[in-house]
């Protein structure tokens, strides 16, 4: 299956910061008449690059909801069995060798082309690894630093001018366009294997043992991203064409915001650690709804962490995942469930419409997480310890609000014996102004460059992610391109949010239709909403029906801005705060509060990291450990502490 190449590339492409901020449930009910339909100024508009031509929409979309399931299904839990049964050095040979019997092809095709050097490196390459890899199933020429060149007739056809037409999802291939399509006609042709029963079924066999190892992370992309459509479709675009990108630093750089795009390399670093974890359907009583919920449990009595992540992000995603392995390894057990903001959570244990007025959602959180707890404590007798409960952003913000007003919650809810905040923004209405800028960040470029400066920095993004770690250990983007990176992934967020609560609650706010297997026109509309505009025109709306008025400042500060509970959080011993003094999300005058309202035991503050961009060090995740001190009994903590994955400081992680 193609798609399995393209995985690594689509997320850092997309999902570049995929943390967060401020947002909740919103439609309006149905006695309220809806709003006027409302139209977002354009003026000195940021416009995205298109996706490749889509008009086959509705059929991709099928051909991509089976694929998922089929991957999901059938080729997961085969390949866990082939895994198990073929050592990784043998599928790794097999792939070499497979990859060696294709030559035929990446030779007609780099004649076709005219790439002489490409053709004498492919030809190098063959001799050398069939005599002495002992026909391709050890790669000798790469230990000889001979370099790998791929060649197709998709590439082909690029060079003689065919263009590419529309986009495609095709079965089992993945994504692909009518010039791709096309090229596999001739690929297989090309391939010598073809005309000989039953050897040509060994392509298919050597496909099936190359994806056997990424199937797993396929999975986890289909399932964490709100619309992995979409993402496959706009990644797409950019991969497929091979453009040439421009890698150099142009201008000065930002700090922050360079930093925080470290937080997207930040992930789990045993492949088997999310094998090892389970998936349950839980009931959430407000909702009447069942709620999936990843969890990691210790064989015996431990402390468990409630993991609640950041703006819109999944219980898949990458930093949860990252963190709960941090934690798993160090005696924890560890429950993952999705922002309030995804449309998981949205769709199953929300009482709310959309995602409107912060406390609402919050109190949607501690009762899911309530159910969840007494689910595990029933079906898992006496292996939950003190519950901690851990968020990171937006999560962050939440644990925090928690922490100062479960105390007047009159509700039998979960109670819990720490509260951990990572990165936790202070005043959301300043962290959202600030993304809204952010995202705004290209409009410092001249007009009649813009466009162009925009597809580059995209360009750039996947040019680096098609790199080893080792070979990004300097990210060259300014300050605009680092600003709009991360602006552009909260806007993504913001945009699947809106779309999400409107095709289920339609305020009549949206001009374009909304439809499930039609969405590009919609998104092209919802992405010129800001915050600050889902804020006024969707949520203010809709919590006025229901008595809350969002224009009334005290209403607001209470909701937003955690300052208004400083005496309670004082008051609090049990809550821990890992910080950076230079994210971008929080003021001087955030910092101080938190300076001044805790005790300094209670606070770790880094002077650099940005927004979550120094999660892959040790001493942050040392921080992060310790601030769980007291929690683990000699008995249930592992003889040796687990440091992991650094990267040696390397990546992009978000």
């Amino acid at each position: 299956m193609k798609l399995h190449s393209r995985l690594a590339y689509l997320a850092a492409l997309v999902c570049l910061v995929g943390n967060g901020l401020w947002a909740q449930r919103a439609s309006v009910g149905p006695t309220s008449p809806p709003p006027a339909a409302y139209s977002p100024v354009t003026t000195n508009a940021i416009v995205l690059p298109p996706p490749l031509r889509d008009p086959l929409e509705p059929f991709n979309r099928a051909v991509w909801g089976f694929n998922k399931g089929l991957m999901t299904s059938v080729i997961k839990p085969a390949s866990r069995g082939y895994r198990f049964a073929v050592p990784q050095p043998v599928r790794r040979g097999i792939g070499n060798a497979g990859r060696n019997l294709t030559f035929p092809g990446r030779f007609i095709n780099e004649l076709l082309q005219g790439n002489w050097r490409a053709l004498g490196d492919e030809t190098e390459r063959c001799i050398c690894n069939t005599i002495l890899g002992i026909g391709g199933f050890f790669d000798v020429a790469t230990r000889w630093d001979i370099p790998k060149r791929d060649a197709d007739f998709g590439q082909t056809f690029k060079k003689w001018g065919y263009q590419p037409g529309i986009f495609l999802m095709l079965p089992i291939f993945g994504p692909s366009d009518v010039r791709d399509t096309t090229g596999l006609v001739g690929d297989y042709a090309a391939n010598p294997l073809t005309y000989f029963s039953p050897y040509c079924y060994i392509g298919s066999g050597v496909t099936a043992n190359n994806f056997s190892d990424t199937v797993d992370e396929a999975v986890r992309f289909s399932r964490a991203e709100a619309d992995s459509y979409s993402i496959l479709k706009y990644a797409w675009t950019f991969e497929h064409e091979n453009r040439p990108v421009d890698l150099r630093l142009a201008g000065s750089q930002d700090p922050a915001s360079l930093e925080t795009l470290q937080a997207f390399f930040f992930k789990y670093q045993d492949p088997e650690f999310l094998r090892r974890g389970k998936t349950q359907s839980v009931k959430i009583s407000t909702t009447g709804k069942k709620l999936d919920v990843t969890f990691w449990l210790q064989p015996g009595s431990a402390p468990v962490v409630y993991l609640v992540p950041g703006f819109g992000a999944h219980r898949l995603a990458g930093n949860e995942l990252g963190l709960a392995e941090l934690m798993v390894s160090n005696g924890f057990s560890v429950v993952c469930v999705s922002s309030t903001f995804h449309p998981e959570f949205m769709e199953h244990a929300s009482t709310s419409d959309l995602p409107d007025y912060p406390p609402n959602g919050i109190n949607d959180l501690h009762a899911a997480l309530t159910e969840i707890d007494r689910h595990l404590d029933a079906t898992y007798p006496h292996r939950l310890g003190a519950r901690v409960l851990m968020g990171y952003s937006m999560g962050a913000f939440q644990s925090l609000f928690l922490a100062a007003t479960g105390v007047s919650n009159g509700l039998p809810l979960l109670k819990f014996q720490r509260y951990v905040a990572i990165d936790a923004p202070v005043r959301l209405r300043y962290a959202v102004t600030n993304l809204d800028q952010y995202y705004k960040a290209p409009l410092a470029w001249p007009a009649g460059e813009r466009a162009a400066d925009i597809d580059n920095t995209l360009l750039k993004v996947a040019a680096l992610a098609a790199q080893s770690p080792a070979q990004r250990a300097d990210l060259p983007f300014n300050g605009i391109e680092s600003r709009f990176l991360i602006g552009l992934s909260f806007r993504l967020t913001l945009r699947d949010i809106i779309f999400s609560s409107q095709f289920r609650h339609n305020q009549g706010i949206l001009q374009q239709p909304l439809e499930k297997s039609r969405r590009q026109a919609a998104y092209d509309e919802i992405l010129k909403f800001t915050f600050r505009d889902y804020v006024d025109k969707f949520v203010t709306p809709y919590d006025a029906a229901r008595g809350i008025d969002l224009k009334s400042q005290d209403v607001v500060k209470r909701g937003t801005d955690l300052t208004t509970y400083t005496d309670e959080l004082q008051a609090n011993p049990d809550i821990r705060l890992i910080l950076n003094r230079n994210d971008f999300l929080l003021a001087e005058e955030d910092v101080a509060w938190v300076e001044s309202t805790f005790a300094p035991s209670q606070v770790t503050l880094f002077p650099e990291g940005g927004h979550l961009g120094n999660l892959n060090q040790p001493a942050v995740q040392r921080a992060i450990l310790r601030s769980l001190d007291g929690l683990v009994s000699p008995q249930t903590k592992p003889a040796k502490h687990v440091d992991r994955g650094s990267n040696n400081g390397s990546g992009i992680s978000l």
